[in-house]
């Protein structure tokens, strides 16, 4: 069975090269966005997984609810302390941020920027009323600058997935670094987007980073991926075709019960030889 993947980056398609085999794997997404454009999680779901999904947005909030019923899904975001924060919401699109000089940035180019208040909630919080026990196999932080204040409200020492994705600048001078690797993690990948993080205690995994997905990975690209050949343009081509195929059907149709029609074909059967 091909694996699908959803995710911007093919960062599903690292991820599953190492935990293929683990079933009824657990996950938490800080940043969740929408349940399947461009989700990390999406594939893993699909395959018996479940998880936590932070996301403050009301649309993809209501998304995640309707999609992902298995998951715990909240409408919130993770930081350093429990009270409500102003989060600056950028619609149908991935910028959206707790940070102002981002949202600021984002309104000169041109995008609506809605302001409102969002609660917030330390991720070790989180994890000490949701997690249960289980084992956390990955967590991904995609949140838009305010990653230092996700990393300060987790207890490391308590909690230990197994990996980190992190959002990263594209010059890697990533601030908040040192809380990871002071909490026992190590740097083994950087995908130009993301950095992977390993536990300590799981390095016997770092070798499934150093590849970049290729074929004997057996996955597809799910469909409108935007590294798949686009098929909106031939959909809508073939859907005008067909529809003035019936079009003219219905014409023809139409036109044999005339009386025109009639003429025609007595005209027709006068001409034809004897």
């Amino acid at each position: 069975m091909a694996f699908i993947s959803y995710a911007q980056n093919f960062e599903d398609i690292r991820l599953w090269r190492i935990f293929k085999n683990i079933q009824h794997g657990f996950y938490i997404d800080v940043g969740a966005n929408d349940p399947v454009r461009d989700s990390v999680t999406k594939a893993f779901y699909d395959h018996g997984w479940s998880g936590i999904n932070v996301e403050p947005m009301p649309s993809y909030y209501e998304a995640l609810c309707q999609q992902r019923p298995r998951d715990t899904n909240l409408q919130c975001v993770a930081g350093e302390t429990a009270s409500d924060l102003t989060f600056y919401n950028v619609p149908d699109t991935g910028f959206s941020t707790l940070v102002e000089s981002l949202a600021q940035s984002y309104k000169n180019c041109g995008h609506e920027v809605l302001v409102q208040k969002v609660e917030s909630r330390t991720l070790a919080s989180i994890c000490e009323e949701y997690v249960n026990g289980r084992d956390i196999y990955f967590l991904k932080i995609d949140v838009e600058g305010h990653e230092e204040s996700v990393l300060r409200g987790m207890d490391f020492k308590k909690w230990r997935p197994w990996v980190l994705i992190i959002e990263t600048p594209w010059n890697r001078d990533q601030a908040w670094e040192s809380l990871v690797l002071d909490a026992g993690y190590h740097s083994v990948h950087f995908d130009g987007i993301n950095t992977y993080y390993l536990a300590e205690e799981r390095l016997g995994f770092k070798p499934g980073f150093e590849l970049p997905p290729c074929n004997l990975d057996e996955f597809q690209f799910c469909k409108g991926h935007k590294f798949s050949h686009p098929i909106e343009e031939i959909e809508q081509q073939l859907g005008s075709a067909l529809h003035r195929a019936a079009k003219a059907e219905a014409e023809l149709r139409a036109m044999q019960g005339s009386r025109t029609w009639r003429a025609i074909q007595k005209i027709k059967k006068a001409l034809m030889p004897a």
